[in-house]
């Protein structure tokens, strides 16, 4: 579909049931999906604390179903209709407690979709197990799963490495629930909504799993945590939420929210993104002529570089790949790091000399 499909519906807030108002927007029109949906949490009875106080926990009658029966149609029928609207290279999140997300994981697999990964949100500050019989419930669940199998989904590793100093992001996130300030309140002073979720959990997901300009959609709105991130992250966004009340409050926040610059959104892009610069087109260029010498960091071995992008060696001839596994006796070798150029009378690896080919192909916007 093109944008000027979906164009009326981005940027604002859908009131009304999730399946139905899912299944008024096109097919493959959006990238990325947050959702956060009723738990089933089968309260009963109040909850109290030690002196007696009672516990504001989640007792609306949205999450509440009458069997588990009913629970499993009605995520059957919203994840159905995500998968719909979503892109072929679109991914979905989804976030439960122990009530709900073995449940929601099982439809998902039946419905088709790819589990990526499964992340712990481990909670700072969780709130006490009152009762004193089992233990502190600490964490929530949220799955991450593609389209499909064959699915080429956005994943900004690199993004992710850089946000956790430069050590691979893990699936276990240690974040506080939304408190203080950030923390909306109704009228009375009350909590506005019981279910807030924390701006840094979506933050993460957001620039994980999207691109500046994507469309970011949240079935469940709430009080628009998603949409107020996506806005501020300069992604266009779409909140479908059934409760008024929690769109007016939704409305009013994203209003405020001023987006950030567009130079500050680039995010970290990871090698393999880069467009494919095969060693010969370095040559072909004339950035490494015919007769280059090229050496490993120690300057322990040496090669002679041909017309045809091979190099020469210890009376071998081959790719950079396999002349560096030669020299070394390994199986293997990633030639690009290996083999060094000598500029300014320091070595250099060949693999910056791919981005200066880009620049030359007229490449350079796609590897940035």
């Amino acid at each position: 579909m093109g944008k000027s499909h979906l164009s009326p519906s981005v940027d604002r807030i859908l009131v009304g049931e999730c399946t139905r108002e899912l299944n008024k927007l096109p097919e493959q029109s959006v990238d990325l999906i947050f959702a956060d949906p009723p738990y089933n949490l089968q309260l009963e009875g109040e909850l109290l604390r030690p002196n007696n106080s009672r516990v504001d926990g989640v007792d609306d009658e949205w999450d509440k179903f009458a069997s588990f029966q009913t629970y499993d149609r009605f995520t059957e029928e919203w994840l159905t209709a995500c998968r719909r609207v979503l892109k072929p290279s679109g991914t979905l999140w989804v976030i439960g407690s122990y009530h709900n997300i073995f449940r929601v994981g099982a439809k998902l697999q039946d419905i088709g979709y790819w589990i990526l990964n499964d992340v712990v949100w481990r909670k700072t500050n969780p709130m006490p197990n009152f009762r004193g019989r089992r233990f502190t419930n600490a964490h929530e669940t949220m799955i991450w799963a593609a389209r499909d199998s064959e699915t080429r989904y956005t994943f900004n590793y690199e993004a992710m490495k850089a946000l956790n100093d430069d050590l691979q992001m893990r699936s276990d996130w240690l974040m506080p629930i939304c408190a203080g300030p950030e923390r909306l309140k109704d009228e009375t002073g009350k909590k506005a909504h019981p279910t807030q979720k924390p701006e840094a959990l979506l933050h993460r997901i957001i620039l994980a799993a999207s691109n500046p300009g994507d469309v970011v959609l949240d079935p469940f709105f709430g009080t628009g945590t998603t949409g107020a991130v996506a806005k501020r992250l300069g992604r266009k966004w779409i909140g479908i939420e059934r409760e008024q009340r929690y769109a007016d409050i939704a409305r009013e926040r994203i209003n405020k929210v001023q987006p950030h610059a567009p130079d500050t959104l680039k995010v970290t892009r990871s090698k393999r993104a880069a467009p494919r610069v095969p060693f010969g087109t370095i040559v072909e260029l004339g950035i490494l002529e015919p007769g280059s010498r090229l050496c490993d960091p120690r300057r322990k071995h040496s090669a002679e570089v041909r017309a045809d992008g091979t190099l020469a060696c210890s009376n071998a001839q081959g790719s950079i790949h396999k002349m560096g596994a030669h020299v070394q006796g390994a199986d293997a070798c990633n030639g690009w790091t290996f083999w060094h150029f000598e500029a300014d009378g320091k070595l250099v690896p060949i693999d910056v000399l791919r981005q200066e080919a880009r620049v030359q192909l007229g490449l350079q916007a796609a590897a940035e």
